[in-house]
Formats: C-alpha cells, structure tokens, sequence
C-alpha cells in the first residue's frame, strides 16, 4: 500500500508538473499575442504621422518594452507613465541627440543615467518605478537602429519619439485592460506582494543595488569606449549586449549564464538569418510581415530562455537591414563579433568589480522565503496569507536556470550544487501553502523552519535541513487532511 500510495503521489506530482508547464507555455503565447496585437496598430498610427520605418521600428520595441515592464497594469500605473514618459522621452531625444553628434559627451550622460535608474532602488517601491521610467526611453535608444527620417512628416521631427511613445501606451493599456477583463490573461497586480524591507536587508557593503549600478556604470563607459574605437557607427550593438547581460544581476554565475545564452542565440539567428539572405534586399510589405513573426516568435518562447529571443531578432535584424540600405550579409557577422565582446565584458565586469558570488545570492532568497514561511505559520500573526511566501519562491525561481545549468556542468566533481537547495525548498511549495490555507500552525512545522533558518549559516547543512523541512510539511499536511482521504494505517 506504501508503494501504491508512493506511485500515486509521484504520478500527480508529473501531472501537476506537465499541467504547470502547459498552463505556463499557453500564458507566454497569449501574452506574445497582446503584445504584437499592440505593436501593430501603434506601428500603423506611428507610419501615419512619421513616413518611413524608422517611427515603425520605434513603436514595436516600444510596444514590447512597455508589456514586459508592466507599467501600465494599473489605473496609477498609466497615469504616472502618461505624465512622466513624455518628460524622460525628450530626455532621450537629446541623448539620442548627442550619442550621434558629440559621441563622448552623449555616452557619459547615458552611463549615469542607467547608474541613476539603478541605484534608486534602494529607495522602495516608488523610487523603483521611477528608475524604470528612467531607463526605459535609454534601453529603447539602444534596441532601436538609427534610421533617418525622410522629410514630409506630418509633425516636427523633434516631437515623434513623444507622439509614440503616447500611442505605445495607450494601445498597450486598452489591449491588455481588454484581455484581462475577458480572461484571455489572468489579472494580476502590477504592485506584487513585497518582502518587507527588514526580510531584504543585505549584508553587503555596499548594499545590491549599490554595487549593480557602479557594475553597471563601469561596463557600459568600457563598452561605449571599445565601441567608439573599433566599431564606429555600430557601437551601439556592443554596449546592447553588456547591458543585457550585466542587467537584472542575480550574481557572477547568472551573468555568466546569459552570456552564453545570447551568444548561442545571436549565433543560431545569424546562420539562419545567411540561410534566408535572398531576402535581404527587399523592403515590401512581406518583409515587414516577416519581422514581425520574427518578433512573435521571440516573445513567445523567450520563457523557454533567452537564447530564443536572441535568435529571432538577429532574424529581424537582418530582415531590417533591406530598408536601411546596408549589407545585410557583412551586417550580421559584425553584430556578432560585437556581441562576443559586449558579453565578455559583461562577465569580466561582474566577476572582478564588486562581484556577488551566485550562492550568496540563492542563501539571501532561501533566507527571505524561510522568514515569510516562519510568519505565515506563526499563531500570533493573524490573519495568514501565503502571498509573501510565494513571492519569496517566485525570486528564489529567477536564480534557479543558471545554477542549474552549472550542477550540469560540474555534478561529476562537485559534491555541493545550490541548484539542489532550490529543487528542495521548491518542494515544499505546495504542502507549506496547503497548511497556510487550513490555518494551522503545528509546532513540529515551525522547529522545522527555525531549523532550516539556522541551517543557511552553514551550506553543507542547507540541503538536509530543507528535505527535513520538506517531509515535516508533508507529515503535517497528512495529519491535518480530510480523515476520508487519508489511507488507513497499514496492519
């Protein structure tokens, strides 16, 4: 009967796996959907008042940009971005301005604006969003490809980044309040459940964000540096590439990891992008239809890793090279030599200024998880939720690809592997939010926390203690379970 019940409980726990990772491929593919939904008829209404491709090429990555930082999922949301992304977005102009016509100067404004977008985030919720209202329009001058605007539009030149960026957001904003009012998306807050700052404090000195945007800062003036030196016009692909890579750091380990992700992607794009040359010099209407497959596609399984988006804009890339004019086939090779540099950068820079070792970074989100965990759980603390402790697991989820990608690589020579801690601690999602949501708060469970908290001062203990953990939760659930439902005892 222990075996029946073992092979019952494996089999739901697969089945419970595959529906999660259905459940999660469907909601990137409706969300891909919205957003090109989006991109197109801010793209038309962009042509309309600004003949030529470059205004188009503006509203997509605009339109793509504004979904993924979900600034527009609230009424205050839109608000605060219709307001302030006018005023940042004639900030950029003039950047945009100068990295063109005085190089030197336009680089050092662009690098202390990204540091200051960065270290606002020490600041709380609202100095976050501040900072990516900040770096939103500079992010965008770097995806987007210079292309000049052929006189005859219908306003002043100097005003059409404004006029698109107004019509990003609003398409955007109606679309996504359409698809989440029908339930084609699930509605979510923009505002997710925080850890309280006390959880979040780090021992760093200085402090994360801190030490991301002097990263940050240092990466960008040596990229811009190397750019402006060996790659003339094209320096903005190198400087692209060690800002992504260096962006979002979660440690040296996970820069690393998106290093070899969007090399490998670039890669892959670009030999299929050759394969496709023959359409290359085209510039008609199927060309721009299939850019934006390209683009679909990329959102769509960019979930799945990044590698894929890197391959199919490098397809889009190439496909775009037809209107600017230029060699598509001479193109593609230097955006991949610079794209190599751009992501050693990324890594040599996260790895010798103020580095931040990955498994730091996994015991400081084991850590916040456990304290959410041991709240939730205690009976002083009414009434329990178990919102804090899944957004502490949902951060402890963001570290886990690179990890897991070095236990691959190093599991025949390395006893110890963090990406075990985080299977362990994943593990006990389920039974620890099931004894949430009965509102029980057995004493055995607890030790079993506090065990585990005390546990993270020593690594090779984590894993043991989080399995503990883990078969503690499991027991309570059982116990507490509908009696009808329990299998009888055996003999």
């Amino acid at each position: 009967m222990m075996d029946n019940d073992l092979s019952h409980a494996l089999t739901r726990k697969s089945a419970s796996s595959d529906i999660t990772y259905a459940g999660s491929r469907l909601r990137s593919l409706r969300e891909a959907s919205i957003t090109m939904l989006s991109a197109i008829p801010t793209l038309l209404s962009a042509l309309l008042i600004a003949p030529g491709i470059g205004a188009g090429v503006l509203a997509v990555v605009l339109c793509i940009s504004l979904s993924r930082s979900h600034l527009d999922r609230d009424r205050r949301g839109r608000i605060e971005a219709a307001i302030a992304l006018p005023i940042v977005g004639l900030v950029a102009v003039g950047v945009g301005s100068l990295l063109q016509h005085s190089r030197w100067i336009g680089a050092i404004v662009f690098v202390t604006g990204m540091f200051v977008s960065i270290w606002l985030r020490r600041f709380g919720p609202m100095a976050q969003r501040a900072g990516s209202l900040i770096a939103l329009p500079f992010v965008v001058l770097l995806t987007t490809p210079y292309i000049p605007a052929p006189p005859g539009g219908a306003i002043p030149a100097m005003i059409v980044p404004i006029v698109v960026v107004l019509l990003a957001l609003l398409w955007v904003s109606m679309l996504h309040t359409l698809a989440e009012r029908s339930g084609f998306l699930p509605t979510q807050p923009v505002r997710k459940t925080a850890i309280p700052a006390k959880k979040i404090e780090s021992m760093l000195r200085p402090i994360a964000s801190t030490r991301m945007a002097i990263q940050m800062a240092v990466a960008l003036a040596l990229s811009f540096a190397i750019g402006y030196v060996c790659f003339a016009d094209h320096w903005a692909w190198i400087v692209l590439t060690t800002f992504i890579v260096i962006s979002e750091n979660r440690g040296r380990l996970d820069v690393a990891y998106k290093s070899v992700l969007r090399v490998l992607g670039a890669a892959a794009g670009t030999i299929l992008a050759l394969s496709l040359s023959h359409r290359f010099g085209s510039h008609d209407t199927m060309t721009i239809v299939l850019i934006l497959v390209a683009v679909f596609f990329g959102l769509w399984l960019r979930p799945l890793g990044y590698a894929w988006w890197a391959l199919f804009v490098t397809l889009a890339l190439a496909l775009l090279q037809g209107f600017v004019g230029a060699s598509a086939v001479s193109i593609l090779w230097l955006r991949m030599e610079e794209i190599v540099i751009g992501a050693v950068i990324g890594v040599a820079i996260s790895w010798f200024v103020l580095p931040v070792r990955s498994s730091a970074v996994l015991r400081r989100r084991i850590a916040d998880a456990l304290a959410c965990l041991s709240d939730a759980l205690d009976p002083a603390n009414s009434p329990r939720a178990p919102d804090l402790f899944i957004a502490a697991i949902d951060s402890v989820e963001h570290v886990a690809p690179a990890l897991r990608a070095s236990r691959m690589l190093t599991k025949h020579f390395r006893s110890l592997q963090p990406a075990d801690w985080i299977d362990a601690l994943l593990a006990c999602r389920n039974p620890a939010i099931a004894l949430i949501g009965k509102n029980a708060t057995p004493a055995n469970a607890r030790r079993a926390v506090a065990a585990a908290r005390k546990a993270l001062r020593e690594p090779a203990e984590i894993l043991s203690a989080l399995q503990d953990l883990h078969a503690t939760l499991m027991a309570c659930v059982a116990a507490h379970a509908d009696p009808a439902s329990v299998p009888p005892p055996i003999g």
